[in-house]
């Protein structure tokens, strides 16, 4: 997500990450399950579940686990169906966000994150609520520190990239979401290392939120990133250096 290198230098100095919680593989294993059940069980006819299974790969899962998600999705063996989900609300501040999720009852989903937004002084809206503020986009980001800018440029350009910008300790290069992979592996091809890819929502304007908002904002974040059923949340605002050198204090 935008933002989302400043929430996670928050995370860490919390101490909270997925892997710690052990929830990093339930929402790895829904994807591949979703993937393959959209897509097929071929990883090089199915660029999402390619994605889903090197993302296994990279948290160390074992291969038996992938393999029958992979069984799961495709129905040859037994097994939750799980459907792609999207939510839209509020929080505070007039903030904007976006939930996207996989799960096996919508309804329990939605009243569950419904909870979680009116916990943190937000709100769950209808289709459309949220979504006209952001734009679909593929996402590449590269560690600043291995890719100079120059490179950067030459080889996103070249690739058929959008666009690409500072977003702190990494870039991130904007592609159509369709061309993702293909601008990916042309800056592979390039020996440009990419630290992950993906089709995300970018805010078209970020709101700058602080104080307690900031405060809540973030925890609403975490929250919604902690439910099972979530696999990534998208939100327009952004905060100062100042309030989050005081939050991850």
């Amino acid at each position: 997500m935008s933002g989302h290198s400043k929430w996670a230098t928050i995370k860490r100095a919390k101490g909270k990450t997925d892997a710690a919680r052990g929830q990093i593989f339930t929402k790895l294993i829904r994807e591949v399950v979703t993937a393959a059940r959209i897509g097929g069980g071929d990883i090089d006819a199915n660029p999402r579940l390619r994605k889903a299974v090197a993302d296994c790969r990279a948290q160390q899962m074992p291969a038996d686990n992938i393999k029958r998600a992979v069984q799961r999705g495709t129905g040859e063996i037994a097994g939750a169906a799980y459907d792609d989900v999207l939510y839209e609300g509020t929080g505070p501040g007039g903030t904007l966000f976006l939930v996207e999720g996989t799960t096996d009852n919508r309804n329990r989903s939605a009243a569950e994150l419904r909870k979680i937004f009116e916990r943190h002084n937000g709100a769950m809206g209808g289709a459309g609520g949220a979504q006209w503020a952001f734009d679909r986009l593929g996402t590449i980001s590269l560690e600043k520190s291995a890719v100079t800018e120059d490179q950067l440029m030459e080889a996103a350009l070249s690739a058929g990239a959008e666009d690409y910008r500072d977003e702190g300790d990494v870039w991130v290069v904007y592609t159509p979401p369709n061309d993702c992979d293909t601008v990916a592996s042309a800056l592979e091809a390039a020996k440009l290392p990419i630290q992950a890819s993906k089709v995300a929502w970018i805010p078209k304007n970020k709101k700058t939120v602080s104080a307690r908002d900031a405060e809540v904002c973030l925890n609403l974040v975490d929250a919604l990133d902690e439910h099972d059923d979530v696999a990534n949340v998208y939100a327009d605002f952004d905060i100062s250096e100042e309030d989050l050198a005081r939050l991850s204090s």
